[in-house]
């Protein structure tokens, strides 16, 4: 998960790693599936080995689909979507920061889902320390949250 129009370059090179190394795992990517920002990027990385990747996506139509994505989900939910997206996946990773990160993020926690925040800034992990004292993990490279979600799913 992450933010889209507004990624910065770090999180979208992060995402594309990312998507490298899930796919690597013989996982299964699920994004927001659009073509920008996180979303594309993790895709990207993730087909660039041959991952499998889900997009779910806010619109009704192909319109601002990445082009990394296998399957498609269209909800014509917007936002709404991100409920979906979270009690669809095993372990979130944060990649990065925004409204609609944040959004998931709470909506993980409140579902009892385990969060991994992926380089966050300071402001945002003291932000989701108070809200929970569980749950929430914090890792500063792509390789540590790959080691971080092994060892959260090998204790689920």
């Amino acid at each position: 998960m992450g933010p889209g129009e507004k990624a910065k370059a770090v999180d979208v090179q992060n995402a594309y790693e990312l998507g490298k190394l899930i796919a690597t795992e013989g996982w299964i990517l699920l994004t927001g599936g659009r073509n920008v920002g996180v979303m594309d990027a993790a895709s990207r990385g993730a087909k660039s080995v041959d991952g499998l990747t889900i997009g779910i996506l806010p619109c009704h139509d192909n319109d601002g689909i990445s082009e990394a994505v296998d399957i498609a989900i269209f909800t014509d939910m917007g936002n709404a979507r991100n409920n979906i997206n979270v009690l669809s996946s095993d372990v979130i990773i944060a990649c990065g920061m925004g409204a609609g990160t944040a959004s998931e993020i709470s909506l993980a926690l409140k579902s009892n889902k385990k969060v991994i925040l992926l380089s966050a800034d300071e402001e945002s992990k003291n932000f989701f320390k108070k809200l929970v004292s569980k749950n929430v993990y914090f890792v500063d490279d792509v390789e540590n949250a790959i080691a971080t979600t092994k060892i959260i799913l090998i204790s689920s």
